[in-house]
C-alpha cells in the first residue's frame, strides 16, 4: 500500500499527530494545500488522489451528473462545493435541461445561470393548490386586480364571480348578469385602483345577434352595480381608458360590407343631477370594408411617446381603417353547438352582388416572414420556443417594467369609490389605443394602432334647439319633402342652383376615398397573415403578445365571407410598441382545433418574467419571457379559455377552462412556504424531452 493509502487508513490519533507534522513543515516552508483549511481537509488534500485532479478534469465530471447529485456532491468538502457552484458548469445545465439556444446569454439582472435555473425550477407556477368548481358553465374568461388580492371569473353560466387570491381562494362577491337579460358574461377588468370591475356580455336575443353590454361594479363598500355601456359588437370587449373612463364600441352599417366603428368614451360614474352632464363621448369613428368590424380593444400606456412626434402614415399598411366585420352565414344550431367564447357572428345574404371591387379572383398572397426560423412541432406533447430578434433582447431591462405606471394615478389608500367630480383625464400621458381588425375578411388578420393624447371630456352638454324649434324644424322638413317627390331630379338641382347651395350626393360608401374625411385614421396597421385569437400587454406595456391562427401561404381569397382556412397550430407574435415591429414570433405553438367559422378567443397573459396561454388540446402552456423555451403544460379537461398570472406574485397563475372549472397553480417553492398540500402537478417539458430523447 502506499504512503497516501496506508495514511487513510491510520488511527485517528495518528492522524492527526501526523497531519500536525505535516503543519509545521509547511510553515517552514511556506507551502500550503489550501489557506485556512481544518486539519482534517488539509490531511484529505495531502492524502486522496482527488487533490491531484485538476479543476477542468472536475468540470468534466461534474457534467454527467444530474443537478440534484452535484448539489449533493458539493456538500463533500469546500473544495468541490466551489467547484460544484461554477457557472460554466450551471450554464451547461442550463442550456440541457430547458433546451435554451447556446447563443443566448444570461438575462440582464440575473446574478448567475445557477440562480437562473433554481428560479426556472422553483419558483414557476407548477403545483395545483385549489380546483374551483363554483361555475355551472364554461369558463372563459379570468382577469386579477392590479394589488393581486382579486380575481375575476367569467362564465356561460351568466354570473360573474370576484375571489379572494389568498390561499385557500373562497368567493368575494358574485352577481347573476341574467337578472340584466344578458346571455353570459365573456370578459372583466379591474380599473387601476382596484374599486371598480368592468363586466362585459352578450345579451340574450337571435343567434347571430352582435349585441352586447359592459356594466360596471363597485369592488370598495359591497359589491353594486354602478353603470351600464351599450357595446356592439360584443367582442369589442371595452376596456378602462383611465381609472373613472372607460371605452365601448358600436357598429353602424354604411352599405353592403361596409360598416362604421365608433368607440365612445363613458364616465364610470352615471348617477348625474342635471340632463345637460355628459356622460359619454365619442372618441373615433373607423371604416370598415368586406365585413369588418373593430374588435378586442386595448390601451397602452405609452411614456416614450411623449418625447416624440406624432409620426405619419405606417408603411405596413394604409393609414384607413380596413377593419373586418362580423358577419358570416352559418346555421341557426351551430350557437348551440359552438364551444368556448365564440367571435360575434352577423347573418348576411351571400347571395346579394358583390361591389366590384370584392368581386371574386381577387388574389392575396401574404408576405413571407424571413426574419423568424420556422420550427415544425416535432411532436405534440412539446410546445415550440419563442424566438426572438437580437434587438428584443438588447431592451430587455428590469427597468422597463415599471415605466407604465409613472402615468398612472394608483392608489391604494383610496377610500371613496364615488369619484364624479374627479377628472382622472387631465395630464395623462400619450396612449396607444390597440384592437384587432382587418381588410380582405371578416376574421380579424390585423393589429390596429392609434395613438391616443389630450383626450378630452366635455363638461356641459350643448342643449340644442327647444322641443318648439325641433318640431317647427320637423314639419319644414317632411313639406320639403312632400314638395320635392313631385319635382323632376333637373328642378331639384335648378333649385338647389338659384339659392347658391350645392345639391346634396348620396355618399358612396364602398369608395373610402370619396368618404374618408368623415373617418379618423389609423395609424399603424400589421398584417400577421392568420385569424387573431387573442391579445396580452406586457406589464411594462412595452411588448405586445398576440394569439394568431396562420393563414395558407398564397392562398386565394375569392370572397371577404369566405375567410381562409386557418392552421390547428396557434402561434404567437410579439410587437415591440416602441418601434411598433415584430420582434419575436412562436410558430406551431400549440394546437387548437376549430374552424374559422366557430374560432373563439383563447386570452393570453404576460408578466415580468412568463407567458401564459390557453388551448384547444385541453392544456395550457407557459413560457419564459426572456430564454423564450417552454416550461409547462396544465391539465384541463377540456379547452383552456384564459389564463392570468398575479401581477403582484409571478409564482400564481389561474387557468379557466370549458370543463366548469378554475384551477390555480403555484411554484414549489411557495407551495412549501403556505404549508400547502398539493392537489396535483403540472407537466415539465424538460421531462417530455428527455423521455422523447431516450426513446
Amino acid at each position: 500500500m502506499s504512503e497516501e493509502g496506508a495514511g487513510l487508513a491510520l488511527p485517528m490519533g495518528s492522524r492527526r499527530a501526523r497531519a500536525n507534522e505535516r503543519t509545521e513543515g509547511r510553515s517552514r516552508s511556506g507551502s500550503s494545500c489550501s489557506s485556512g483549511a481544518e486539519v482534517d481537509e488539509l490531511d484529505y488534500c495531502e492524502n486522496s488522489p482527488w487533490v491531484f485532479i485538476p479543476e477542468p478534469m472536475f468540470t468534466k465530471i461534474f457534467l454527467y451528473l444530474n443537478p440534484r447529485d452535484l448539489l449533493n456532491a458539493g456538500q463533500t468538502c469546500k473544495r468541490w462545493n466551489k467547484l460544484s457552484r461554477d457557472d460554466y458548469i450551471w450554464r451547461k445545465y442550463f442550456q440541457r435541461e430547458f433546451n435554451v439556444d447556446t447563443t443566448i446569454g444570461l438575462k440582464p439582472g440575473a446574478e448567475a445561470w445557477r440562480s437562473e435555473f433554481k428560479r426556472l425550477t422553483d419558483n414557476v407556477p407548477m403545483v395545483m393548490t385549489d380546483v374551483l368548481t363554483n361555475h355551472s358553465h364554461q369558463v372563459l374568461h379570468v382577469s386579477f386586480s392590479h394589488n393581486g388580492k382579486m380575481f375575476a371569473t367569467c362564465s356561460k353560466d351568466g354570473f360573474v364571480i370576484v375571489w379572494n387570491s389568498a390561499y385557500p381562494s373562497t368567493i368575494r362577491d358574485s352577481y347573476d348578469m341574467r337578472k340584466l337579460s344578458w346571455k353570459y358574461t365573456q370578459f372583466s377588468q379591474f380599473n387601476q385602483s382596484d374599486t371598480l370591475l368592468l363586466v362585459s356580455g352578450v345579451h340574450f336575443g337571435s343567434p347571430h345577434s352582435t349585441s352586447g353590454e359592459i356594466a360596471v361594479f363597485t369592488v370598495q363598500n359591497g359589491f353594486r352595480l354602478k353603470c351600464r355601456v351599450t357595446n356592439r359588437p360584443y367582442d369589442i370587449f371595452g376596456t378602462w381608458f383611465s381609472d373613472q373612463h372607460l371605452l365601448s364600441g358600436d357598429l353602424n352599417w354604411l352599405a353592403h360590407l361596409v360598416s362604421s366603428s365608433i368607440l365612445w368614451l363613458n364616465k364610470a360614474n352615471q348617477e348625474v343631477d342635471s340632463e345637460h352632464t355628459p356622460i359619454r363621448n365619442q372618441l373615433y369613428k373607423f371604416y370598415n370594408r368586406n365585413a369588418s368590424s373593430i374588435r378586442a380593444i386595448m390601451v397602452a400606456n405609452c411614456p416614450w411617446l411623449s418625447d416624440e412626434k406624432i409620426e405619419e402614415a405606417g408603411a405596413e399598411g394604409p393609414s384607413t381603417s380596413e377593419g373586418t366585420g362580423n358577419k358570416t352565414s352559418i346555421e341557426d344550431e351551430e350557437d348551440d353547438r359552438r364551444i368556448g367564447n365564440p367571435l360575434s357572428h352577423y347573418q348576411m345574404n351571400q347571395d346579394q352582388a358583390m361591389d366590384n371591387m370584392y368581386r371574386a379572383g381577387r388574389v392575396f398572397i401574404p408576405d413571407i416572414d424571413l426574419d423568424f426560423p420556422y420550427v415544425p412541432l416535432e411532436n405534440q406533447d412539446y410546445a415550440s420556443p419563442i424566438h426572438y430578434l437580437d434587438e428584443y433582447r438588447r431592451e430587455y431591462e428590469d427597468s422597463y417594467y415599471e415605466s407604465s405606471d409613472d402615468c398612472l394615478d394608483d392608489d391604494d389608500d383610496q377610500e371613496d369609490d364615488d369619484m364624479s367630480e374627479v377628472d382622472d383625464l387631465d395630464n395623462l400621458c400619450p396612449k396607444y389605443l390597440i384592437f384587432s381588425t382587418g381588410s380582405k375578411t371578416y376574421t380579424p388578420h390585423q393589429i390596429g394602432f392609434k395613438r391616443m393624447s389630450s383626450v378630452n371630456f366635455p363638461r356641459r352638454l350643448d342643449p340644442g334647439p327647444t322641443l318648439k324649434e325641433r318640431i317647427a324644424l320637423r314639419d319644414r322638413q317632411r313639406e320639403m319633402e312632400v314638395i320635392m317627390r313631385e319635382m323632376s331630379q333637373e328642378e331639384i338641382r335648378l333649385q338647389y342652383i338659384l339659392q347658391n347651395e350645392t345639391p346634396p350626393m348620396e355618399a358612396n360608401w364602398s369608395n373610402y376615398e370619396a368618404v374618408a374625411d368623415r373617418f379618423d385614421k389609423v395609424d399603424k396597421l400589421i398584417d400577421l397573415h392568420g385569424h387573431i385569437i387573442g391579445m396580452g400587454l406586457s406589464p411594462d406595456h412595452r411588448y405586445l403578445y398576440v394569439n394568431s391562427r396562420p393563414w395558407p401561404k398564397n392562398y386565394v381569397i375569392r370572397n371577404p365571407l369566405e375567410p381562409p382556412p386557418i392552421a390547428q397550430e396557434i402561434d404567437i407574435h410579439v410587437i415591440d410598441l416602441m418601434t411598433l415591429k415584430k420582434v419575436g414570433t412562436m410558430l406551431r405553438a400549440h394546437k387548437a382545433y376549430t374552424p374559422n367559422t366557430e374560432c373563439f378567443f383563447i386570452f393570453l397573459d404576460v408578466c415580468d418574467n412568463y407567458v401564459a396561454s390557453g388551448a384547444e388540446d385541453m392544456h395550457a402552456y407557459l413560457w419564459d419571457r426572456y430564454y423564450g423555451v417552454c416550461l409547462a403544460k396544465y391539465q384541463h379537461d377540456d379547452v383552456v379559455n384564459s389564463v392570468a398570472f398575479n401581477p403582484r406574485d409571478n409564482e400564481m397563475l389561474v387557468t379557466t377552462s370549458d370543463d366548469y372549472e378554475i384551477k390555480i397553480w403555484r411554484s414549489l417553492s411557495q407551495a412549501k412556504k403556505l404549508g400547502i398540500q398539493p392537489v396535483g402537478k403540472a407537466v415539465e417539458f424538460r421531462k417530455l424531452k428527455s423521455k422523447a430523447t431516450s426513446h
